[in-house]
């Protein structure tokens, strides 16, 4: 199997109360997307439009794991994950734009 670039990425509405976790092997397209409703489902019904957590993975199995095994977490497990690696939930769409 080879590798590539697989990311894990919570998502959160304008308030911050939903949380939504999904895969992608293109994190700037998938947060375009979402954040132009281009997709639909639960990210647009819910206003999910801004990316405050990101994970890496060279493997799409590890991802794929990763993200069934957050989807399980209670909120709390998850709102601490987030602010391990954003304390501030700040929204990094734009950061993802420019960095990736």
């Amino acid at each position: 199997m080879r590798d590539h670039n697989y990311f894990v990425y919570i998502l959160t509405n304008k308030n911050k109360t939903v949380l939504y976790i999904g895969v992608t092997n293109d994190l700037q397209r998938r947060t375009y997307e979402h954040e132009n409703g281009l997709l639909p489902g639960f990210t647009k019904k819910y206003n999910c439009h801004f990316l405050i957590y990101y994970e890496h993975f060279q493997n799409i199995d590890d991802a794929i794991a990763r993200e069934k095994e957050l989807k399980k977490w209670r909120r709390e497990k998850k709102e601490n994950l987030i602010n391990e690696f954003n304390a501030d939930w700040k929204f990094l769409n734009k950061v993802v734009y420019e960095a990736l």
